[in-house]
């Protein structure tokens, strides 16, 4: 609880305070379940179950707070917490607690309502999240989803199928272009060095698949899993560099690079367009430099920082290069 009270009260990122809090929830959460499997939890079962449940609520209602210090959380989002604690209780204990759990029908009819009390609110708020939000289908699920589960793990498993959705069903048609945007590709530069790329991570899966077979069986089955695994997901990346290009909207250019970068950047925020900059300019830290594997030809100024989250951290720019496959249209249009 000192720690987590100390990230609250800090003034970290906010991104790597949610990290924190949530990898110290992680910590205490396997210690807590650790401990209800020793010798002793097993003789004092109920009293064992009662501090792992005030264990749980509190941790997860304490992470809550880190995650947002100085704001008061939302009661469903406290709601939300309560829950997660009683699924974490039930499902987390071992035989004798479950038993003592199942004998104390209070608390077991306290977890349920709670546990029913956030699926209901939840329910609720999805439906209306599903039909008065706009946006896409899939962005309108994803909120949706998000009223229910964690949001960060809706983030995450929508970027799990996003990613094999691309790579595996994903290999024609147009770009993922709105109707009132104009794309520019950026692909065509990058064509050759991926499929040298795909070349060779094909031939490293075969030669060290048929290595590690030599020595065990089970290893070569669990490292042939995994190499294919990350070798579809290579294909996604390689293919969303074609089917996400940067757009021109009537609110700003959103500068992309596949699925690695999606940067908004509004129109009132650009002070200027440069086809001709330095290397100082590229290599300054107030710079997102979103060109992959060439040098840029576009540097976009602005007349105020713009944030962007990235590996559980926030950054500041004032200025975004990235490369285009022809930039003269893009930079005529822009201004």
């Amino acid at each position: 609880m000192t720690a987590q009270s100390r990230i609250s009260h800090s003034r970290i990122d906010p991104a790597r305070r949610a990290l924190a809090a949530t990898i110290l929830s992680i910590i205490v959460m396997a210690l807590a379940g650790w401990a209800v499997r020793t010798p002793l939890a097993a003789a004092y079962p109920l009293a064992a179950l009662l501090l792992f449940t005030w264990i749980a609520a509190d941790t997860l209602t304490l992470a809550l707070i880190a995650r947002a210090p100085g704001r008061r959380p939302p009661a469903r989002a406290v709601l939300g917490a309560l829950a997660g604690a009683s699924v974490v209780v039930a499902l987390g204990t071992p035989a004798p607690l479950r038993a003592a759990l199942i004998e104390t029908p209070l608390l077991a009819a306290s977890m349920i309502a709670l546990i029913v009390a956030h699926v209901g609110w939840a329910t609720h708020r999805a439906r209306r999240a599903l039909h008065r939000t706009t946006g896409s289908a899939a962005d309108r699920w994803q909120r949706a989803l998000a009223e229910i589960f964690p949001p960060a793990l809706v983030r995450l498993a929508a970027a799990e199928l996003t990613m094999l959705h691309m790579a595996l069903f994903r290999w024609g048609g147009p770009a993922d272009v709105p109707a009132d945007a104009r794309a520019f590709g950026y692909h065509k530069h990058l064509t050759p060095m991926c499929a040298a790329l795909l070349i060779l991570s094909a031939i490293e899966i075969a030669v060290y698949h048929l290595l590690v077979g030599h020595w065990s069986r089970t290893a070569a089955i669990v490292m042939f899993v995994l190499s294919d695994l990350g070798f579809v997901y290579l294909i996604g990346l390689v293919k969303s560099f074609r089917f996400r290009p940067v757009l021109l909207t009537p609110d700003g250019v959103q500068v992309r690079g596949g699925l690695l970068i999606d940067q908004a950047v509004p129109l009132d925020a650009i002070a200027s367009i440069e086809m001709g900059f330095t290397g100082e300019d590229i290599r300054d830290p107030m710079t997102l430099n979103a060109a992959l594997l060439a040098w840029p030809n576009v540097l976009l100024r602005l007349n105020r920082p713009i944030a962007r989250t990235a590996r559980w951290r926030t950054r500041r720019y004032t200025a975004i290069a990235f490369r285009l496959d022809d930039p003269a249209p893009f930079v005529r249009l822009l201004k």
